[in-house]
Formats: structure tokens, sequence, C-alpha cells
């Protein structure tokens, strides 16, 4: 019996979609899905742009969860995948501007515009509390 690259693909990304979703995060996983949700998300919301290697495993994932113990945390939670749901990042990515393309990378968004980006530079370089100290001081500035 022969297993597919595709469902091959989508066993291995399950457990780092999982992570994400576990906490809350709403997936993402087409173009529609993410102009219905980020145009329309009222106060502030974390997006996550989730991939498959190693810093996001080690440090993306955990600084998120981590920086939800805060006090003041986003209204809404959303992912998208990288290199898994092209063209749902692809269109998360607009909202982005004027930052380039970076996996794993962080968004806060208020009310639709782009507040705070940590971009894979800044995941790869830090361990994840500092990933989360990061991401709660801008909850504090722009969650509240």
């Amino acid at each position: 019996m022969s297993m597919s690259f595709e469902q091959y693909m989508r066993d291995m990304v399950q457990p780092m979609r999982d992570e994400l979703t576990s906490i809350g995060c709403v997936e993402l996983r087409t173009p529609e899905e993410v102009e219905e949700k980020l145009a329309t998300a009222k106060g502030t919301a974390l997006v996550v742009v989730n991939s498959v290697c190693g810093c996001a495993a080690g440090l993306c994932r955990p600084g998120v969860r981590k920086s939800l113990e805060n006090d003041a945390t986003p209204d809404h939670l959303f992912t998208v995948f990288a290199g898994q749901d092209k063209e749902a990042t692809a269109k998360a990515r607009e909202y982005f501007a004027p930052y380039p393309p970076s996996s794993p990378s962080i968004a806060l968004m208020k009310d639709g515009e782009l507040v705070h980006f940590i971009e894979r530079h800044q995941v790869e370089n830090r361990s994840a509390d500092e990933i989360a100290a990061d991401l709660t001081a801008a909850y504090d500035k722009f969650c509240r």
C-alpha cells in the first residue's frame, strides 16, 4: 500500500497545525477565509504564519503559546501555514506590507491594520521567552 505525497505531508504537518489550533488559533486555509476573517476582524488579531522549520517548532509556536498567558491578549487568533496552504498564506501576506514574505512570522493587527510584526530573523535569533516578551509588550500596547 502506498501513500500519496499529499497525504504524507498532511499527516506530517498536522501536529504542527494542532499546536496552534489547540491554543485557540483559527486556521485560515483559503484566500476567501483570509479575506473574510482579516478584513472584518474588529479589535486586535494575531496572525501566525506557521512553518515546518525548526525555529517554528522550537521558538515561534512556543513563544506564541506563552504570550497568551498575558493579561492583555488579542481578540482574535488566526494562523496560515506557509508551504501548505500557499494561496491563503499569500493572501494573508498582503496585509503585512511593507514586510517581505517570511515564515515563520507573527503579525498583530488592529481593526485590519498591521501594528506589530515579527519576521523570521527575529524568531530564529531569539528564545521562545524573548518572542513571548516581544508579543506581550505589543499586546499591552494594542490590546487593552
